[in-house]
């Protein structure tokens, strides 16, 4: 790049009112991802509650699970798909449809009886989630130079990191909203929770409106924030790989038409992920960890991922395309990220279980006893990134994520040796969670560090991405996986138990049949939750063994445009 380009590059960069416009851009932006991943995580805090008023019993709790699984499909299966959709429509058309659709979504779970509107709501909820961020990481490649970039990308998942943290917080701070009605319609307790989306996203949807530009990349359209004559323009050399990312990791250049759009790879990968989930989904646990139809999509899933993985290799057109990258530590690296949000979903799913059914807690108390791990988390993150710094790039990195994964692994030991009593047991409770939060956010900013180290300095936006989509994931695959597993051992522990009625026994030994059988679905329960941290310690002992594979040293790439790329290199 010639030193006039770069010089006008910067002279745009430092214009104040440019500057105002994208930070209204980047606001407008950030504002939605964080919508979207605050409610990726706030029913965990009200997943009894909702299940109560559905008519889910607490025993039978696995049939909750896909209020959870299912807003985690539709994120992962829509996020790359929506994504390419906005280069070939426009950015802010596709952000409207997708704000529309997730408040329609809240509305449907908002208003459903039954456990099944309730899934289908969270679904369409999902769906219109996931592609806000690759949207949002879309456009910040066609309006940020290759320099600033980074910093805005960082803001982005910033939102979303933070929108993980708050989110259970956030739900059961809403769901303390008295119950009422209006006109039937309840809207109070947890239904606030998503009553509140339908305002929140008619304010993005404004701000969008006002912010982002409204035609396709490459077009003249113009936003009120930002003219055509702001936007980064193509410097004469430079190639079209280093100009602009678009969510598949392309980069069109101008006049070059729409782009085209992966369908088929978008449906195989939602036909793979779909058929995994729904074959660890097991409505009727006491019988089998899996259901009678679980090993054949089991392996349909299989069979979908790898056809997945062979089209993404041989087609033109790409969800991810990460060419020029060195395969083997990228992919040790997005296993990491996968196998620590399996980890962190089960976290927060069955600690407000366990705080719920074990200590009686409603749904504030149990989000509070969470936020010990919630809290560690970012202090952890902000740890691991000052850790891998001092300790050197690429192998310090690689220790960091070593020992987070086998810090955390600690933390869900003392996790499975929680005693029945639990509110006796002081100390030991938090201290547990502490340690699970610090350990797992000390993976957090080398593995995204070393995602981005192993890609070529064009393709820092999919990558990103890709980060995030290997921990969502994970959390959708290892809560189905662990929670299958967990269900069956409780209600293996709990088939010989009678419910206790109270029809032809005196009062005084129904109440005392009634106490015993309470004391032993609580006994039943504490093991399985004691079990599955124990499970989860053993995913993050493997997350360790994975980061040993994960990227070391630097070395050039050849980046898609034929030139040496040496900030992103490296050796396996």
């Amino acid at each position: 790049m010639s030193t006039a380009p770069r010089d006008q590059l910067a002279g745009r960069a430092s214009d104040p009112r440019q500057g105002r416009a994208r930070r209204v851009i980047l606001g407008a932006g950030g504002a939605v991802v964080l919508l979207a991943a605050l409610d990726a995580y706030v029913v965990v805090t009200v997943l009894i509650d909702i299940a109560a008023d559905v008519g889910i019993p607490l025993n039978h709790l696995e049939r909750a699970t896909p209020v959870v699984t299912g807003f985690l499909l539709g994120y992962v299966a829509a996020m790359p798909l929506l994504g390419q959709l906005s280069d070939r429509y426009g950015r802010r058309p596709l952000i409207h449809l997708c704000l529309a659709a997730f408040a329609a979504g809240s509305v449907l779970t908002a208003l459903a009886a039954g456990e099944a509107a309730v899934v289908a709501g969270r679904t369409v909820q999902g769906v219109a989630g996931g592609a806000l961020l690759p949207i949002t990481m879309a456009l910040i490649g066609d309006l940020w130079d290759e320099r600033e970039r980074p910093v805005a990308l960082g803001a982005v998942g910033a939102a979303q990191e933070l929108g993980s943290a708050l989110g259970p917080l956030y739900g059961g701070l809403l769901a303390l909203a008295p119950g009422f009605g209006v006109l039937g319609v309840e809207l109070g307790g947890w239904h606030a929770i998503f009553w509140v989306n339908v305002p929140l996203a008619a304010l993005a949807a404004f701000a969008v409106h006002r912010a982002v530009p409204a035609g396709p990349p490459g077009t003249d359209a113009r936003s009120p924030a930002l003219s055509r004559t702001d936007m980064v323009e193509e410097a004469p050399g430079r190639g079209q790989a280093e100009s602009r990312v678009d969510a598949a990791g392309e980069a069109p250049g101008r006049g070059q038409g729409r782009s085209r759009v992966d369908v088929v790879g978008g449906a195989l990968l939602a036909l793979a992920l779909g058929a995994l989930v729904a074959g660890l989904y097991n409505p009727d646990p006491a019988r089998a960890v899996l259901p009678p139809w679980g090993l054949p999509l089991l392996a349909a899933g299989l069979v979908a991922g790898a056809v997945f993985v062979w089209w993404e290799i041989r087609s033109p057109v790409r969800l991810l395309d990460l060419s020029g990258t060195r395969k083997g530590p990228l992919l040790a690296t997005l296993a990491v990220s996968f196998l620590t949000g399996a980890a962190l979903l089960v976290t927060m799913v069955f600690v407000q279980f366990t705080a719920q059914t074990l200590l009686g807690a409603d749904a504030l108390g149990a989000s509070l006893m969470l936020a010990r791990f919630l809290l560690a988390l970012p202090v952890g993150a902000l740890a691991g990134g000052l850790l891998a710094r001092r300790s050197g790039r690429g192998a310090g990195e690689r220790a960091v994520v070593v020992c987070g994964m086998l810090v955390a692994a600690a933390g869900y030991v003392l996790m499975s040796r929680w005693p029945r009593d639990l509110a006796g047991a002081g100390l030991a409770v938090d201290a547990a969670l502490v340690i699970a939060g610090l350990g797992l956010g000390l993976v957090i900013a080398p593995v995204s560090a070393a995602a981005l180290r192993v890609t070529p300095s064009a393709q820092h936006g999919v990558a990103a991405a890709a980060v995030v989509v290997a921990r969502m994931m994970g959390m959708l695959i290892g809560l189905a996986a662990v929670s299958a597993w967990g269900f069956h051992r409780f209600q293996s522990l709990t088939a010989h138990l009678d419910t206790p009625l109270p029809f032809g026994v005196d009062p005084g030994v129904y109440q005392r049949r009634l106490a015993d059988y309470t004391e032993a679905v609580q006994s039943a329960l504490h093991v399985e939750y004691t079990e599955m941290f124990l499970v989860t310690a053993v995913i993050c002992l493997l997350g360790a063994a994975v980061a040993t594979f994960t990227p070391r040293t630097y070395a050039p790439v050849r980046t898609p445009g034929g030139s040496d790329d040496r900030s992103s290199g490296l050796h396996a």
